[in-house]
């Protein structure tokens, strides 16, 4: 859903932003979140197909963070506005740990599918702050 404002905005107005010099190029973005979600949507099998009375509370974390994904897309490029972006991002970092947390009582491998998500919003968090700091 998030890629709708993504692909139009790359090439017109994320092109003209100053990046930091760690900013990978634009064509790696698509193959991690593809691999990203790949690991997420197994992740959320594990726990959905598991006998846990605590699982639905999981699973709504899980799609809450899903929501803040799709609105940091929105934000970033749909309203071009990394600050927005930057705030989103924050609590999506908080909404993925706590869904790693609550995967994990469930089933310990779905809990360790989402760290390399975690870590890529770890890094994209830093770059949007970046980004926010090099374009005032």
């Amino acid at each position: 859903m998030g890629s709708i404002f993504t692909f139009s905005a790359i090439p017109n107005w994320y092109v003209t932003l100053n990046k930091p010099f760690f900013s990978p190029p634009n064509w790696v973005f698509g193959p991690v979140w593809t691999i990203l979600y790949i690991l997420m949507g197994i992740s959320l099998y594990l726990v959905w197909i598991s006998k846990s009375k605590i699982k639905q509370n999981a699973i709504n974390l899980f799609f809450v963070q899903l929501g803040l994904n799709v609105l940091w897309s929105i934000l970033f490029f749909g309203l071009r506005n990394p600050a927005l972006a930057l705030i989103d991002i924050v609590a999506l970092w908080v909404a993925i740990f706590l869904t790693i947390k609550s995967f994990s009582k469930i089933n310990k491998l779905a809990g360790n599918l989402q760290i390399p998500y975690l870590a890529w919003v770890t890094f994209a968090s830093i770059l949007n702050l970046s980004i926010v700091l090099l374009n005032l």
